[in-house]
């Protein structure tokens, strides 16, 4: 049987970010940890899986009953803006911002620039969905991703994608303007920054 502080570690390496050092800092702690944190560690994990679904407008992660998720169920949204964005902690990072009221579809990543594949991204779902939204006021769609390589593969590809709705002046594709500088996530830009880029929008 493995040893439960190894395998724990080795699951916490397969977080984004995370290296053996801090995957075993993690583990440390809750060894340190009272049994009922240590529970509530457990629980709130198998809570995952239970109550968090799928948003079936956004396709971001949500919790509570099954449905649109709190933001698509808002009618106080502009409906006449969409932000297309790569996770959910960018539409998070958004929201934050404060300055972005319109409604949100999260693609699910970057496309990679050795591989150029689109397989893991929901860009079909987002293509199928741009039918139904404008008849609801749709008229910008915002590609509001990382200043980066992989960013701006992913707006180009998505844009070129999105080019036959855009027929006569119903219906812009913007991206975010530079008021991130090259190489920014969203996820870590200040509130200000994103809403430089909001209003640079082009």
């Amino acid at each position: 049987m493995a040893d439960p502080i190894e395998r724990l570690s080795s699951l916490f390496e397969r977080f984004p970010g995370i290296g053996p050092r801090q995957a075993q800092r993690f583990v440390q702690f809750l060894l340190r940890s009272s049994p009922a944190i240590r529970r509530e560690f457990i629980q709130s994990v198998q809570d995952l899986g239970s109550s968090v679904h799928q948003c079936p407008g956004c396709r971001r992660f949500s919790s509570g009953e099954k449905g649109l998720c709190s933001i698509c169920a808002n009618v106080q949204r502009d409906f006449s803006l969409l932000a297309v964005v790569a996770s959910d902690a960018d539409l998070l990072a958004l929201e934050r911002s404060h300055t972005y009221r319109g409604r949100y579809f999260v693609i699910g990543g970057l496309l990679s620039l050795a591989s150029e594949k689109t397989s893991g991204l929901r860009l079909k779902e987002l293509l199928d969905s741009i039918p139904k939204r404008i008849p609801t006021g749709l008229t910008e769609i915002i590609l509001a991703f990382p200043a980066n390589p992989e960013g701006d593969a992913t707006a180009i590809r998505v844009r070129e994608e999105l080019m036959p709705y855009c027929q006569g002046d119903t219906l812009t594709v913007t991206t975010l303007g530079r008021g991130l500088s090259t190489g920014s996530e969203l996820e870590y830009a200040d509130p200000d920054t994103l809403k430089s880029a909001l209003d640079n929008r082009k």
